[in-house]
């Protein structure tokens, strides 16, 4: 099976926290991920907003781009409002082919309140669940026949965290939603990211393989920090710098033929990580793990 390798804009830049490697320029970015051996990096808020403007960025720096986050707020809007907000970052993703659009609902998550600990996120009642199992499959069907995949991305402080969010999420949507794994969010969450792996490799059409170091980990969820909290102190890093061994996992991905994009993501403070470095580390790591176990990495 044949697989690209990308790369998250997060290391260098926190969209959520302009502060966080704020002075850093667009270009540093790109020319460090390139240089660090990567072919594709994910959509951040630093990037050109039109594709005449994004595509030869992004060629300068012979990179592709290889998806992003998108929130949704289907909780507070309906199916339409939400593919009128949705309009601008679809097309720009449709002109530069990006396999997919990283989508996670984010109506009153607290992924980026620096007060609110994690035990405190938004629990959906039946009909909450219900309401929005719905909305997902509807607004999935449309960006299926606009040709651009739904990912859903399970993740930390949202309403969608946990294994079991995850396993009811794709057992009651229709097979226009796919999933995001994420190796780092699901761990965070408590759950088993090479039983839902397995479980639910069909519908895995994208992959962050975020790491975590375990000392801060288990401090996080003693003291039930805030998601801020826990990445500021360093909870997150790239592959082969944290407790996850990651061939298990790659070897479950190549047993279920997964074909795409396996994108290196951890949030850090730039000036305490250096994004270049680690994301070199990443890259390196995850090179040697995806062809031990049999994938060709491609550009």
């Amino acid at each position: 099976m044949k697989v690209k390798l990308g790369v998250a804009p997060i290391a260098w830049s926190n969209d959520d926290m302009p502060e966080l490697g704020g002075d850093t320029p667009l270009e540093q970015c790109l020319a460090e991920a390139s240089k660090a051996g990567f072919t594709g990096v994910e959509y951040g808020g630093k990037f050109p907003r039109t594709s005449n403007l994004l595509i030869p960025k992004l060629k300068e720096f012979n990179l592709n781009l290889c998806s992003g986050w998108y929130g949704a707020q289907l909780l507070k809007r309906s199916v339409k409002e939400e593919i009128q907000f949705m309009q601008q970052q679809l097309t720009l993703f449709k002109d530069c082919q990006s396999p997919c659009m990283v989508f996670a609902e984010v109506t009153n998550s607290i992924q980026g309140d620096a007060s609110a600990p994690l035990s405190k996120r938004l629990i959906l009642n039946k009909d909450e669940w219900k309401s929005l199992i719905n909305k997902i499959n509807e607004i999935s069907l449309y960006m299926e026949d606009q040709g651009m995949p739904l990912a859903y991305h399970h993740h930390m402080g949202t309403v969608i965290q946990t294994e079991e969010d995850t396993y009811r999420l794709i057992e009651n949507t229709n097979e226009s939603v796919h999933l995001l794994i994420d190796t780092g969010h699901m761990l965070f969450a408590g759950g088993d990211y090479l039983k839902i792996t397995k479980d639910l490799a069909a519908r895995i059409k994208h992959v962050h393989c975020k790491d975590m170091r375990k000392s801060i980990l288990e401090r996080a969820l003693k003291n039930d920090y805030s998601f801020r909290q826990a990445f500021l102190e360093g909870a997150f890093t790239v592959p082969g710098d944290g407790c996850i061994d990651y061939e298990p996992f790659l070897k479950i991905l190549k047993e279920n033929n997964y074909s795409g994009w396996v994108v290196v993501e951890a949030e850090q403070d730039p000036a305490k990580a250096n994004p270049f470095e680690y994301s070199k580390k990443g890259y390196d790591y995850l090179s040697s793990k995806l062809k031990k176990t049999g994938f060709e990495i491609i550009s």
